[in-house]
């Protein structure tokens, strides 16, 4: 454990010694049932070197014909700190949302079922009632503010790849998943979130971006704070024969 993490003592039975736990030599199954998003992190600074170490794991993960087109940027004090700013005023005053890759979250169908399931849990854990528009809004910024975590790790791709950028994207996704999987086996708690560049202009201009790096998402990252209701909530997921058929097996 780093020194600054040893700052503040791991607590048994904590999200964080669950994780620390699993270890970077864990089975597979036991980091993938065992990870989950953080949404509440401590103030403790991450080390260069272990994210550095975080990194050299998640760009084993496959790509399309070996292509590896990820870019990371690895942001946190002062340059962090202005990003949460400039996205969060921009975005209270309702400007236009800024991102390099267009989205729709508009889902449908079971797709919204899933999305409004897991914001009744994450919701009901925090106690935000369904007609408290003040915490709800709240709620919202610290999304906005990517969390108040440590450590923003913004994921990019070259603009050469655009015109294949459904399968950069796909990459990418691979690319992440193997990053959160190693965060979380060195006791550090992510989250996925996009919520935190939708001013993809200020992301830029503030860290730095290159023009040709075309901003795709963003992943929080810090030590879990254990008093944060939220962070304990676990979402549903469909089983096997739910989401899967099997053709031509005896």
């Amino acid at each position: 454990m780093s020194s600054e993490s040893a700052l503040s003592p791991v607590r048994p039975g904590s999200l964080e010694q669950q994780a620390l736990g699993a270890g970077p030599e864990a089975p597979l199954a036991d980091l993938l049932r065992g990870r989950r998003s953080v949404r509440g992190y401590r103030p403790d600074p991450v080390p260069a070197d272990v994210i550095r170490d975080v990194l050299a794991d998640a760009i084993l993960a496959p790509s399309s014909m070996n292509t590896q087109p990820w870019k990371f940027h690895v942001l946190s004090g002062e340059v962090l700190d202005r990003i949460r700013e400039e996205n969060t005023r921009l975005m209270l005053a309702g400007a236009p949302i800024q991102r390099d890759v267009t989205v729709s979250e508009r889902y449908e169908g079971v797709h919204r079922d899933r999305q409004v399931d897991i914001a009744k849990r994450l919701f009901g854990a925090m106690g935000i009632a369904r007609e408290d528009q003040d915490a709800r809004l709240d709620w919202t910024m610290r999304g906005f503010r990517q969390f108040d975590a440590p450590v923003s790790i913004v994921i990019a791709h070259d603009r050469s790849l655009e015109a294949v950028s459904p399968i950069a994207h796909f990459d990418l996704g691979a690319v992440v998943h193997a990053l959160v999987l190693s965060a979380w086996s060195r006791g550090l708690g992510t989250v996925i979130n996009s919520q935190g560049i939708m001013q993809g202009a200020a992301v830029r201009r503030e860290a730095g971006i290159p023009d040709d790096h075309v901003i795709f998402t963003a992943v929080a990252m810090g030590y879990p704070d254990e008093d944060f209701a939220a962070n304990h909530v676990r979402s549903a997921r469909e089983s096997v024969d739910e989401v899967a058929r099997f053709v031509g097996f005896d």
